[in-house]
C-alpha cells in the first residue's frame, strides 16, 4: 500500500499496533508494551500518530470486507443530547441486531440508502 511508503516501521507493525489499539481498546502505552515484548521498540506517541493517520483508513477497509449479506434491515432514529445540544442519531440494524452503520446529524434530514 502506498500509504506506508517512507515510514520507519514496516506496514505489518503499523497495522498490528493500530489494530490492537482499536480492537481491544488498549491505551497507547499498553500497545507499546505489547510490541516491546515482541522486540519492537515504539514510543506511545508514535502509536497515537499512527492511529490518527491510519485508523479511519483501516476502518473503511474493514467495513468494506465485512459487508453484511442481509437484505433485511431497519433504521432506528433517536434524539439525544451531545455536549448540551440535541442531535439525531440514526442506526441501521440488520435482522440479527448487528449495527450496520451509524449517523449523528444536527437536523432530522437523512438520505435513505442501503448502508455499506
Amino acid at each position: 500500500m502506498r500509504y506506508f511508503k517512507g515510514k520507519q516501521f514496516k506496514k505489518d507493525i503499523i497495522l498490528v499496533a493500530v489494530g490492537y489499539y482499536c480492537r481491544f481498546s488498549l491505551s497507547y502505552r499498553d500497545v507499546s508494551e505489547i510490541l516491546n515484548e515482541r522486540g519492537i521498540s515504539v514510543h506511545p506517541t508514535t502509536i497515537m500518530r499512527w492511529v490518527h493517520e491510519y485508523g479511519h483508513l483501516i476502518y473503511q477497509i474493514w467495513k468494506k470486507k465485512n459487508k453484511s449479506v442481509q437484505l433485511s434491515w431497519k433504521l432506528d432514529e433517536t434524539y439525544i443530547k451531545v455536549k448540551g445540544e440535541w442531535r439525531y442519531l440514526y442506526r441501521a440494524i440488520d435482522k440479527e441486531g448487528y449495527t450496520l452503520d451509524i449517523q449523528l446529524r444536527k437536523n432530522g434530514i437523512i438520505r435513505l440508502h442501503m448502508p455499506l
